[in-house]
């Protein structure tokens, strides 16, 4: 049986909170360098594929490789310590980064964040699935999944504040995000339990060795299906958070620096969150009538919030623009608690934190990795024959591609997931 003696709701809900917060920071230092990239190219001379590199790759790299292992160490150790070292090591990189005077040494400073931040979801993830079960996991995953809006929020709003009248510059913005990681690493370290791991059916709490876990989990086509829609939806998704500054700033010149930081800030911590928060909410509710839900609901808001997107980019109006860039990132939202829960769910007990490396290996090699950085050089490749205003458009434009696949492959998921879902009970309920 997956049940088993729970906490008090009150502590859950502080752990969650806690794990929230942690998720928060994740996004605060994986996202800054983005939204401060018009600085760091005029201080460091920088041109855009070097700045997609920075971006992308550098930082993905690492922190995809080495989120395998970690997972490996998560099922068997104290995920509490794993998370509390890992949210230390990240946020002292970017506290680093604020020193780096070339592209080399912030792109090193950008690989020891990855490498932080490759112990932070996967370890929270099985915590999560211990304390909630499967009928509350799409929302307490995507209760969760809010510390990317409020993290992204966060670091706009830090950067309009330190950058407020030529006052401080980038590299005060980095230390300033980065410092308060360390903290709250301690807090969490004092205050949180490790939770006791969810018995599998056989009475064991063992975990599943490496090559059992992940030939497992391939073999199930809706993890799959939902792994590759959520990877080509953020494909879009990390290309815009970490090309949108420079976008504006290039294109809609006429709006000053500090109301384009404010907005974005809002917007992520509102509209933003409302998708990460009815995607849970809507999926738990549609899913306990029809499983098809968990994938249907992202496959729906995709073809909702895409074509606002492209539109948002050529219209004249740059405060219409950033609207209907509120639709997408509203949309965008939506996919992530269904799919963080089917991840935990089809996946074996013994293996769920292997369940969310993997599928975050798949995810960020695709999106994380490839979204930033090709942007960069397919902009730097049109720069001269087009102006570096109009190739950062017609390279932003040509993610509807991947937008086109998410879409694909969320539908796809959705005319296997009662049958994935069926045998994964089976496989729970089986002692």
């Amino acid at each position: 049986m997956e049940t088993q003696q729970q906490p008090s709701a009150g502590y859950r809900r502080y752990v969650l909170l806690i794990l929230t917060l942690v998720y928060a920071f994740n996004f605060i230092d994986r996202q800054i360098i983005g939204i401060l990239s018009p600085f760091i190219k005029e201080d460091l001379g920088l041109d855009d594929a070097e700045l997609g590199w920075l971006k992308g790759f550098a930082f993905a790299l690492l922190y995809t490789v080495v989120g395998i292992p970690i997972a490996w160490l998560a099922d068997r150790y104290s995920r509490v310590n794993i998370v509390a070292i890992s949210l230390t090591v990240w946020s002292g990189f970017t506290a680093l980064s604020g020193y780096a005077s070339n592209f080399t040494q912030l792109a090193l400073a950008r690989i020891g964040v990855g490498i932080g931040e490759a112990g932070g979801s996967p370890p929270s993830h099985s915590m999560i699935s211990d304390l909630y079960d499967s009928t509350e996991r799409a929302k307490a995953l995507a209760i969760y999944s809010l510390g990317i809006p409020f993290g992204i929020m966060a670091a706009y709003f830090a950067a309009a504040f330190f950058l407020k009248g030529g006052n401080a510059d980038w590299r005060t913005v980095m230390l300033a995000v980065g410092v308060p990681g360390v903290i709250l690493a301690i807090i969490m370290k004092l205050t949180i339990k490790e939770p006791q791991r969810t018995v599998a059916p056989s009475g064991s709490t063992q975990s599943m060795s490496l090559k059992e876990a992940i030939k497992t989990l391939l073999k199930i086509p809706t993890w799959w299906g939902m792994c590759l829609g959520i990877s080509f939806g953020s494909f879009g998704s990390y290309a815009i958070s970490t090309w949108i500054i420079d976008f504006y700033v290039r294109v809609h010149g006429n709006i000053e620096i500090q109301d384009l930081l404010i907005s974005f800030g809002i917007i992520n911590g509102t509209a933003y969150a409302a998708g990460v928060w009815l995607g849970g909410v809507i999926a738990d509710r549609w899913g306990k009538k029809d499983r098809k839900g968990y994938a249907l609901l992202p496959t729906y808001a995709m073809i909702i919030g895409v074509p606002c997107f492209i539109v948002a980019l050529y219209v004249g109006n740059a405060w219409l623009s950033i609207a209907l860039m509120a639709v997408l990132l509203t949309t965008s939202g939506m996919y992530l608690g269904p799919c963080f829960a089917i991840a935990q769910t089809l996946a074996p007990i013994n293996a769920r934190a292997m369940s969310t490396a993997l599928f975050f290996f798949v995810l960020n090699i695709i999106a994380l990795g490839g979204g930033p950085t090709l942007v960069g050089i397919v902009s730097q490749m049109y720069t001269e024959q087009m102006g570096s205003a109009e190739a950062l458009r017609f390279s932003l434009t040509l993610l509807i591609v991947p937008y086109v696949l998410s879409v694909i492959t969320f539908y796809w998921a959705s005319t296997t997931i009662k049958r994935d879902w069926a045998a994964a009970e089976k496989r729970q309920a089986a002692a």
